[in-house]
């Protein structure tokens, strides 16, 4: 299906007014309303859409019409496989397709109430731009030539005056929409990400692009698992219902399931070519009255005086890449063991290597490390995925990795940003905080009435090889006269069933406390004991984790009778 433009011809409040009036008609005429594709929890809305958030990003540039093709994909277990190849219009290419799952995940770690799927940002992102040209991105995701939306000037589109002194779009009269997502450049100096963490906020660079997208439709309280408010995010992006429907038909088509194809093989729109999107003046394309376009005869290109020959001024062909500038994969630069005992960073650091097609280093690659599985340890500053480049050897080092209080194993994985090749893993272990001593701070006797509460209670204190042992883990447990209860580990006292006790949270009689935990000095403060009617002298064991134990002496006896 041949690329179209969607235009809507807005001259100030008078056009503004004109296109409400029209919006209020489609909803009364009782014409179908925009198609509904979210999860089966989405609460339906009737009609026209509801109305957007004040704004839109796009300044209403135009946008791609094209729907989705017909053999739309399934999802895995229907009754078509998820397709793995087809053609380069229905699939998403690499590094497009990476950039909007690492959005998606990145709001998600600091937004999950928004349930931000990426299939929505590459629905815009097909109609904006066509996935950034059908992938013409290099390496660190950045569009080889700048995507430009026509100039705001109010002839046929939006008038919006220069906002960035042409910083962002070449133009410092009108703005223009930027980039792959299509921003215009005072939306962009609200919303604009560093989403590959190169210390950069670039519109033409679609990590950027895609998480600054991603930040703006979950703006304020949305959640785009509800029908409702989806629609008022896709509005507030670009306020047409026609651009509403249009999301809506790739958002539906790409939740079904897609397939990568490689970068710069996607479809490229006509109008995109040379760096810049569809504009008022384009050869392809007139609007007429109703909004709509028409075809228009294409002008004989004009030669070039200041080249020999003549030639036609036009985008350059990128070049074909040499086997020393192919990227054939990444492998580990001989990281080590990674072992780190909870609330300290790990010692060693994880490094890889990326090799061309010849087997020698290739610099300037992105690597994404991710770590992942059911942990909270995280590289420096807390953050689970960092975007860093290869040096001049071809190695690059993550940032220094730090375990949380979760002990356990976990997996960090280090990959070529937007490749589909395979992933270096690394497996990685937290241990528990230890102790290796533990002892009274005081030598007070602790003693009760039969039925009484104790008056004071034990503080302990816990170190390792010396040195404080702050967070440690501590089991209490009121035990046996006898070291062990019989056929038991002669290592594992016997619990006792009678004597002291701890109460729990529900004011239950327990005898073994397991969440205890020493503070930031290693000390620990036991709760109330409490006396039952027997009488006698008992033990009461401490035993941290790392093997630590001491065992402490609990009397109830009667007080004595007031002399005659």
């Amino acid at each position: 299906m041949a690329a179209q433009f969607g235009r809507r011809l807005r001259k100030g409040a008078t056009t503004t007014a004109v296109a409400a009036v029209a919006v209020a008609a489609l909803s009364a005429s009782g014409a179908p309303g925009t198609p509904l594709v979210g999860d089966s929890g989405d609460q339906q809305s009737a009609g026209t859409a509801p109305s957007p958030d004040s704004g839109v990003a796009t300044g209403n540039s135009p946008y791609y019409t094209d729907l989705p093709p017909l053999n739309t994909p399934n999802k895995p277990g229907t009754t078509t496989n998820l397709p793995v190849t087809g053609s380069a219009e229905s699939g998403i290419p690499a590094s497009i397709l990476a950039a909007y799952k690492k959005a998606e995940q990145t709001v998600a770690d600091s937004d999950a109430a928004c349930r931000l799927p990426w299939q929505l940002l590459a629905a815009i992102g097909k109609v904006e731009s066509g996935h950034a040209r059908g992938g013409r991105v290099d390496a660190n995701g950045t569009t080889f030539s700048p995507i430009l939306g026509p100039v705001l000037d109010g002839r046929g589109f939006a008038m919006i005056k220069d906002t960035d002194n042409g910083v962002y779009d070449g133009d410092a009269t009108h703005d223009r929409a930027v980039g792959p997502m299509q921003f215009i450049p005072s939306t962009w100096a609200t919303w604009g990400q560093d989403g590959n963490g190169d210390g950069r906020k670039d519109p033409n660079n679609i990590y950027d692009a895609a998480l600054a997208a991603g930040r703006y439709l979950c703006a304020g309280s949305r959640d785009l698992s509800l029908a409702a408010d989806l629609d008022r995010a896709v509005l507030s992006y670009n306020h047409s219902d026609a651009y509403l429907r249009t999301v809506r038909s790739w958002f539906d088509y790409y939740k079904r399931g897609t397939h990568e194809i490689p970068d710069g093989t996607g479809a490229n729109p006509p109008g995109l070519g040379g760096g810049t999107g569809p504009s008022p003046s384009s050869p392809d394309t007139t609007p007429s009255p109703s909004g709509s376009t028409k075809p228009k005869p294409k002008p004989k290109p004009t030669p070039d005086p200041s080249k020999p020959g003549g030639g036609t001024t036009g985008p350059k062909p990128t070049p074909t890449p040499t086997p020393s500038q192919t990227l054939a994969g990444v492998e580990n630069a001989g990281t080590g063991t990674l072992t780190a005992t909870a609330g300290t960073a790990f010692a060693e650091r994880i490094k890889v290597r990326a090799e061309n097609s010849l087997g020698g280093p290739l610099a300037k690659v992105s690597v994404t490390f991710t770590v992942s599985g059911d942990t909270d340890a995280a590289f420096s500053g807390g953050k689970k995925a960092v975007i860093l480049f290869t040096g001049a050897d071809g190695t690059v080092t993550a940032p220094v990795l730090k375990a949380g209080e979760k002990a356990g194993r976990f997996t960090v994985r280090a990959t070529a940003t937007g490749r589909s090749l395979p992933a270096v893993t690394y497996g990685a272990t937290v241990t528990a905080r230890q102790a290796d001593a533990i002892a009274r701070t005081d030598d007070k006797a602790l003693t009760a009435a039969p039925g009484a509460e104790f008056a004071d209670t034990a503080e302990v204190k816990a170190t390792y090889k010396g040195a404080v042992a702050a967070g440690v883990a501590v089991t209490a447990t009121m035990i046996t006269d006898t070291d062990a209860a019989p056929g038991t580990d002669a290592a594992e006292p016997a619990e006792n069933d009678k004597g002291p006790y701890f109460k729990d949270a529900h004011g239950k009689t327990v005898r073994t406390l397991t969440d205890l935990k020493t503070d930031a000095d290693g000390t620990l403060k036991l709760p109330k004991i409490y006396a039952d009617d027997t009488t006698g002298t008992y033990r009461l064991r401490l035993t941290t984790e790392g093997g630590a134990t001491v065992v402490i002496e609990l009397t109830i006896e009667a007080p004595e009778a007031p002399a005659a």
